[in-house]
Parts: structure tokens; C-alpha cells; sequence
């Protein structure tokens, strides 16, 4: 990857009350992985999105991977 997790994927309370968002646009690292998830494809994102860059995807699956490799997960109570 060109640029480093840290330049593509960025916190600021300001934007999006502070969930890692997109180079500090308003796109959401939860967004762009629900679009992939519903079956959106890659191209179809930056066809539709044009401020996103390739780079930035896999970014935001290099991030949710990092996320998930935490040690343990609580289930949450009902």
C-alpha cells in the first residue's frame, strides 16, 4: 500500500462523532465494509463514490482485520 493505515484511515471527534472514517472524509470504515459485505464490488464503490481511492479499501480491510485481533470479545447483555 502507497500510504500508510494511519493516512488513509483517521479519528476526529469532529467528523462522524469520531468513528475511523475515510482520510477524514465523511465515509465510515463500518460503511465501506457493509457496502462490501451487501455484495457491492470494488469498482462498483469507486464508480459510485469518487473520493475513494482503491488504496482506501483495502485500508479499511487492513483496519477491521487489526480491530478483530483482539484477544478475547464480551458478549454483549441483552
Amino acid at each position: 500500500m502507497e500510504t500508510s493505515l494511519s493516512e488513509r484511515i483517521t479519528i476526529d471527534p469532529a467528523i462522524c462523532h469520531g468513528k475511523p472514517c475515510i482520510r477524514g472524509l465523511r465515509y465510515p470504515v463500518e460503511t465501506v465494509l457493509e457496502w462490501l459485505g451487501s455484495g457491492m464490488s470494488i469498482k462498483e464503490i469507486l464508480l459510485d463514490y469518487e473520493d475513494i481511492e482503491y488504496d482506501d479499501i483495502l485500508a479499511a480491510l487492513n483496519f477491521a482485520s487489526r480491530v478483530l485481533k483482539i484477544k478475547r470479545i464480551e458478549l454483549l447483555a441483552a
